[in-house]
């Protein structure tokens, strides 16, 4: 195969005309022959819908989950993480856009085909992978291939992502082995569609959709400042989590910092706090603070009374205070983690800097 990043892409159906229509995210592109959809990663090429970056990898290192952030999926990992070129959403303020704003070009791909890729994630001691940087659903032929490869060598797998996949998307992926998911819940209807060009309903539903299927599920809200730093929406937010993922699901809510098109000063971290403080009051028992490091609110702590379980500095967790059953050892109560507790040894905690 001359060009393997190249390759006829899955989930599209042919219109009239040689017209082709994506089935990957919910923007379901209408493509004309020669012309690309909205992401810039797939091209009709005589009447057929081709991803132009399978295994085009834009930036790869070795990440703590807790980087993701996943702080109640195996904590103490290390993810081999990747991400390719452009995005299917619009933030103006996208912390990657060095990546996520620039469009592939087919002439000069960084190709890893997806046996590569398993075998270094086995190389460099990692747990499992991660699809993440900009949006991991543009490498959608690519994850299901390295999902099936790294499930067979006992590794996990997981997203980073927007949310905006289409439900046959979804469930190919877990299907194909997606363990455990991060999701972005960027604001309020209104928000969304005025800075991310999407309908955040249909996030929602992939949310819903992914925990029926039995996805370990994570949700990011990102505070920008004069976005979606109103505390009535953020507590409509909240009060969502727990009505449709259940008050054990994690919140994170993370400092913006100006980037790209969008230069408003960061939220006060006391701002944050009171974010948080709305979270619990709405019912949810894990509520975390990111971007502030090494702030207490970045730990976990036992709902039912209180205790320091899991104690972060940053991406590392420094301590660890749970019963090999993931217990509360001083009360008792179940602690909702998946998988277990790798502790990282010095050269872990500095993989990504020798990739």
């Amino acid at each position: 195969m001359e060009k393997p990043w190249i390759r006829e892409a899955l989930l599209y159906e042919k219109l009239e005309n040689k017209k082709v229509r994506c089935n990957v995210c919910e923007r379901k592109c209408t493509i004309g022959e020669g012309k690309t959809g909205f992401c810039k990663t797939r091209k009709n090429i005589d009447g057929k819908l081709h991803t132009l970056v399978y295994g085009d990898i834009s930036s790869i290192s070795a990440n703590p989950i807790e980087k993701k952030p996943l702080f109640h999926f195996w904590p103490g990992s290390v993810a081999l993480t990747v991400g390719t070129w452009s995005c299917n959403f619009t933030c103006p303020w996208c912390q990657n856009y060095s990546i996520s704003k620039v469009p592939p070009n087919p002439e000069k791909a960084n190709y890893i085909s997806p046996e590569k890729f398993v075998e270094m994630v086995g190389k460099y001691g990692c747990q499992g992978t991660s699809i993440s940087f900009d949006e991991p659903t543009l490498l959608f032929e690519w994850s299901l291939d390295v999902f099936k490869l790294a499930r067979e060598r006992g590794f996990y797998n997981t997203f980073v992502t927007n949310g905006y996949m289409t439900v046959d998307a979804l469930k190919m992926l877990i299907n194909a082995g997606l363990d455990a998911l991060n999701v972005d819940i960027k604001g309020c209807k209104d928000e969304v569609l005025r800075f991310c060009g999407a309908n955040v309903e249909y996030v929602w539903r992939n949310c819903i959709e992914a925990k029926r299927l039995g996805a370990h599920i994570e949700i990011t809200t990102l505070i920008v400042t004069g976005v979606n730093d109103d505390l009535e929406c953020l507590r409509s937010i909240a009060r969502r989590i727990v009505k449709d993922l259940g008050e054990n699901t994690p919140w994170h809510i993370t400092r913006y910092y100006p980037a790209y098109k969008y230069h408003a000063p960061p939220p006060k971290v006391e701002f944050l706090e009171k974010v948080r403080k709305i979270g619990l009051e709405e019912g949810l028992n894990y509520v975390y603070l990111g971007n502030v490091p090494g702030h207490p609110w970045e730990n976990t702590y036992c709902p039912n009374c209180g205790e320091l379980l899991i104690k972060r500095y940053i991406f590392d967790v420094v301590k660890f205070n749970l019963t090999e059953k993931n217990e509360c050892p001083k009360c008792g109560e179940k602690i909702p983690i998946v998988g277990k507790y790798v502790k990282r040894s010095i050269i872990d905690k500095f993989k990504s800097f020798l990739i």
